[in-house]
């Protein structure tokens, strides 16, 4: 059976996590697609699938865009609604679209039944603004608490002020005192302070001395707490020792000195996920120098051109990934200082990299003796910076959730964002746990469907939502060019649309889905009965109007209890069958085609940027485990192998060396930022998929077996087509099935089954194998730059596009073994200043790439 059509690859999607949603598998397409389908006049009507799931009454905040055989487009009329009820909400929409805060309904004319919730969001929103300026002067003014609270130098003192209304009492206890209390006074607001005049000209409070502030609870007792906006916090050595506070001023010889400028937002993100602590190859937590050194070299060589880093935030708890922050002003000492974490991002700056910070906003550590969750004595949510009763704790995480209605709450978490943005100079934000954020059930054991009414009711939490409207209208008035992402499961609609439109404001969510299709197909269906229907559905479930970033995997699938996409595939074989000295046994083979293929197809398909969470690229083997009592305390698993895609006999290298290809495709032809993407081509019994993205052809051929020869594909132009890439060839362990010096030029013919394009082009299609093609007459190759450095008769002797045969040249390793194209790095798809050889990365000072010649 043969299934064809031409697809516009942008719809809604509900979300899916499974360490979160214990649900069913959420809503399909499938109804949208048929839907749009039969309006398109002169369309074929698809064939009937089994197994999917029907869609519910008022499922579908879907748009999909389908071709008919004349080649006109028009929007699919909207699940569940005829097209004269379609026009006249289409009508009302206009009409509601005008309110302020109620853009979105121009956007998404669905929206207008439920214009009653966004003007009350928007009555909350413009409200809390409102009383935001009237105190603070502007949000941005607002937004300086760090500037008054915690420790701050003012008149030759050192005044250390904190909002603690229910304390009886409280006095600043350190070093500096032999840990005697210093009493402090109490404003009508429940702020406390105490001002500590310089001594002999030098501060009363030396540079890294312990801090502690000593409440009095309203019961009576005391007790010691780290100061609530602590800049960093420590703990002795030992196992179960307790954090202190420790007063961050260091002298001006000693600050780092900022010598690089923010590098300019590129047209789509290629996000480098990493986490500092595990990044040593050596079993141990890794600083942040050692990151800034060894490790931000490798990101720039590979074509990323942002790092996500997570774990920044204080967390007592390692094991937590860090997501259990206790001191969320305070950067995790593991690492390092605040003066190293600063360098680390300077260092990333002149490498050209954007560096987004993962701040968790959604809940706080329970841990009262060494983070904020001390400061809630049971005091009344006016006085609290935490919800009380069932409200205040996550009964999933296991953590206290945060009360955002209250003012210096807000004060406390914009402040937050705005300290990571003036002091550290983070790029933006991967804000993580949105999803429990915005349901006052925090998304637990619950389904989202599609149906407009699960993300815009009462279940909605419209408080924790203005927060967010907040932070981003903070953020992006602070820095226009700053990224915020969401972590968000469900799919709630605009929820990455301005917040001037009456949207959350968010740039881009995470496409959580389709890690889990992955997980599902690779666990549960066997390749020859893999469908092209069910993975274009799956990446292009998403909302046409709001940017996704799509991933195959993150640190999410990597931990103990799951596995990576490249050890599923492969399994224990990665441990003694993957050297590059014989041929792969078919469990390698398999397991290095079909990793290629998926991440490439993903990025391709699934979003409008790219994330890679640190060492996936390679198909770093085995889990993630942090130490712990159940584990001997051990590092083992908490380490990242670099030496694994560096060793020239083992075949990591061709995975990395794929990955790095991949960004370079983006970075030449912008494929990622491209608007067009359009399927062309399913056939499920060939298992072939073709598909448009940017002005590149991408042919699929996922069958585990059958060679397509002769292969009719669809092109979008006349004219004559090249590889640009493919994942068969040698420089990636492939076979070199496809020749890469053949010129196709197209003829005048639609393709097969395909009813919108009218000139195509014949091509190889081997099993197991995703090939690219460009147009040649308008577009030059993505290793050209590489070529044109080569000597002349170098050039001449490879031929346009030629594959070199393992022994045709390259470089020796100890065994004798020669590696194709290790004499020519930029075949591997680097930039001149970080190239890749068949022993590794050849890692560049970064002065290259970031303009520094």
């Amino acid at each position: 059976m043969s299934l064809s059509t031409s697809l516009n690859c942008h719809s809604a999607p509900p979300r899916r996590r499974s360490a979160m949603l214990h649900s069913p598998q959420v809503q399909s397409t499938r109804t949208a697609l048929k839907a749009a389908w039969r309006a398109s006049p002169g369309a074929t009507q698809l064939p009937a699938r089994p197994n999917g799931p029907a869609a519910g009454p008022g499922a579908s905040p879907r748009r999909l865009f389908c071709s008919s055989s004349s080649g006109s487009h028009r929007p699919a009329q909207p699940l569940g609604r005829t097209s004269t009820s379609t026009s006249a909400a289409a009508a009302d929409a206009v009409s509601v679209a005008s309110e302020d805060g109620l853009g979105v309904v121009a956007v998404d004319p669905q929206l207008a039944n439920f214009a009653d919730h966004f003007r009350y969001r928007w009555r909350q929103y413009s409200s809390t603004l409102a009383s935001i300026e009237a105190a603070a002067g502007s949000l941005e003014q607002f937004a300086e608490g760090y500037k008054y609270f915690g420790f701050t130098r003012e008149d030759s003192a050192i005044v250390y002020r904190e909002w603690a209304p229910a304390a009886q009492a409280a006095a600043l206890i350190g070093d500096f005192s032999g840990w005697q209390p210093v009493w402090m006074s109490r404003d009508k607001w429940g702020t406390w302070s105490v001002r500590l005049p310089d001594v002999d000209g030098h501060p009363a409070i030396p540079h890294r001395s312990r801090v502690k502030v000593r409440l009095q609870h309203p019961g009576g007792g005391w007790m010691d707490r780290l100061p609530a906006w602590i800049h960093w916090a420590v703990a002795e050595k030992r196992m179960g020792a307790g954090y202190d506070g420790v007063y961050w001023s260091p002298p001006p010889a000693e600050q780092h000195v900022w010598v690089h400028p923010r590098p300019p937002p590129p047209p789509a993100l290629r996000i480098y996920e990493a986490h500092v602590g595990m990044s040593s190859e050596e079993p141990k937590v890794a600083s942040y120098t050692e990151f800034k050194d060894t490790v931000l070299p490798r990101i720039q060589a590979l074509g990323y051109n942002a790092i996500q880093l997570m774990a920044v935030q204080e967390h007592a708890y390692y094991g937590s990934f860090g997501y259990h922050v206790t001191n969320p002003f305070a950067v995790s000492s593991r690492s390092g200082t605040p003066e190293e974490l600063k360098a680390l991002v300077d260092e990333a700056h002149r490498r050209g990299l954007l560096v987004l910070l993962d701040v968790v906003h959604s809940h706080i550590s329970k841990n009262t003796e060494d983070g904020l969750a001390g400061f809630d004595m049971g005091q009344k949510e006016q006085d609290n910076y935490f919800k009380q009763g069932e409200a205040g704790y996550h009964r999933l995480w296991d953590s206290r959730c945060l009360n955002y209605a209250n003012f210096e709450t807000l004060r406390y978490l914009l402040s937050n964002l705005r300290w990571w943005v003036d002091e550290y100079r983070f790029d933006g934000f991967r804000f993580d746990g949105v999803t429990s954020m915005l349901y006052h059930h925090h998304g637990i054991h619950t389904s989202f469907s599609g149906a407009y009414h699960e993300y815009l009711g009462s279940a909605t939490d419209v408080e924790a939502v203005v927060y967010l409207m907040l932070a981003n209208q903070l953020v992006h008035r602070l820095l226009p060019q700053a990224v915020t992402i969401a972590e968000d499961v469900s799919g709630m609609p605009a929820l990455c649309r301005p917040v001037s439109e009456g949207g959350v404001g968010f740039d881009a969510r995470l496409n959580m889905s389709i890690p889990d299709k992955w997980i599902q197909l690779l666990k549960h269906t066997r390749d020859e009965h893999w469908r092209m229907y069910d993975i274009v559905t799956a990446l292009c479930n998403r909302r046409y109007t709001e940017a996704s970033i799509g991933y195959a995997e993150s640190h999410d699938q990597a931990l103990v209890g799951d596995q990576t996409i490249a050890f599923r595939l492969m399994g224990p074989e990665m441990y003694d069958g993957m050297s590059a000295l014989t041929d792969p046994n078919q469990v390698v083979a398999r397991g290095i085609a079909m990793h290629k293929m998926i991440r490439l197809v993903t990025m391709a398909l699934g979003g409008e940027g790219w994330l890679n969470f640190m060492g996936n690229e390679f198909g770093h083997p085995e889990w993630i485990d942090f130490p712990r009592d159940g584990n001997g305390w051990s590092h083992h698993y908490c380490r990242r192998q670099w030496s694994l895609a560096d060793t020239s006999h083992l075949r990591y290298k061709f995975l990395q060396a794929w990955d790095a290809a991949m960004m370079r495709l983006d970075e030449h032809y912008g494929i990622l930022s491209s608007r067009h993407q359009w399927v062309t081509h399913m056939d499920e019994q060939q298992q072939v998929l073709v598909f448009e993205r940017g002005p590149l052809v991408f042919v699929f051929n996922w069958s585990p077996s059958a060679d397509q020869e002769g292969h009719r594909v669809a092109v979008p132009s006349p004219g004559k087509w090249r590889v640009a890439l493919d994942s068969d060839a040698w420089d990636f362990g492939g076979s070199g099935r496809v020749g890469h010096d053949v010129d196709h030029f197209s003829d005048p013919e639609p393709a097969g089954t395909s009813k919108d394009r009218e000139h195509s082009i014949r091509v190889l299609a081997p099993s197991r194998t995703a090939v690219v093609y460009y147009n040649a007459d308008t577009h030059t190759h993505w290793q050209q730059q590489g070529r044109e450095q080569q000597p002349r008769d170098e050039q001449e002797d490879e031929g346009q596009g030629q594959q070199r045969r393992p022994g045709a040249g390259g470089l020796e390793d100890p065994a004798g073994d020669t590696h194709p194209h290790a004499a020519h790095p930029h075949h591997q798809g680097l930039a001149p200043a970080a190239t890749q050889t068949a022993g590794g990365l050849s890692l560049g000072s970064g002065d290259e790439q970031a303009g520094f010649r």
